[in-house]
């Protein structure tokens, strides 16, 4: 089993990104992008994009994503989700990167579900400063827009908006996190160093939708 031979955690969102960047540059050969969209509405379970737009945001970073229908049932994702690593990592993959940051809750159970699949959990992010991730994500090269945020925190006019410096001081006056990592807000990568061309959004509305609360999304009805 070669440990260098890697999957990357996906969503399509900045951590994801830079983590799979970061475990690159780290010597990793990241063979497969692992994304799960929920079975009811076809789009990435927390950032709530559409699987063909992740798609076609894998074929411009050049590495193969393959997506996986997940059940909402935390339960049934654990074993969902150790399926789904089991089949794409085969004989050959010995190790999966993430892109968490400093929640214990998701580290502890990254750990514990790794262990039993015996493959290791890179965390490249873990740890960091919020505010230095974003930097180094910006300063690397790398553009993301939000796509979705929290209604009770921030507003519409935040949807669309670029991942930047001035965004970073406004969220830190919000008190918010620059991460987003209690999922404050989401974001897509339009572009990168690792980008054959940019994404291009043409046509987005906003949507308010309600589930444990309400969520601001960004509905992208077409890109090229």
């Amino acid at each position: 089993m070669d440990n260098l031979a890697a999957i990357s955690s996906w969503s399509g969102g900045k951590d994801s990104c830079l983590a799979c960047y970061k475990a690159i540059k780290q010597g990793y050969k990241v063979k497969y992008l692992l994304n799960f969209i929920s079975r009811e509405s076809k789009r990435g379970c927390f950032h709530g994009l559409e699987g063909k737009l992740l798609k076609f945001q894998a074929d411009l970073i050049g590495i193969p994503l393959v997506q996986y229908e997940v059940s909402p049932d935390m339960q049934k994702y654990e074993e969902e989700f150790k399926s789904a690593v089991t089949e794409v990592r085969g004989k050959d993959i010995g190790t999966m990167v993430f892109g968490d940051i400093y929640l214990l809750e998701h580290e502890s159970w990254i750990k514990r579900v790794c262990a039993d699949l015996e493959i290791k959990a890179l965390e490249p992010l873990w740890n960091n400063d919020p505010e230095n991730i974003v930097n180094e994500f910006i300063t690397s090269g790398f553009q993301a827009i939000i796509v979705s945020c929290k209604a009770d925190i921030m507003g519409k006019e935040f949807l669309g908006r670029y991942v930047d410096k001035e965004l970073v001081v406004e969220l830190k006056k919000r008190g918010i996190c620059p991460c987003g990592e209690k999922g404050e807000f989401h974001t897509l990568v339009v572009d990168g160093p690792i980008f054959s061309k940019p994404i291009k959004i043409l046509e987005a509305q906003p949507i308010l939708k309600e589930s444990f609360w309400q969520h601001w999304f960004l509905d992208i009805k077409s890109y090229a």
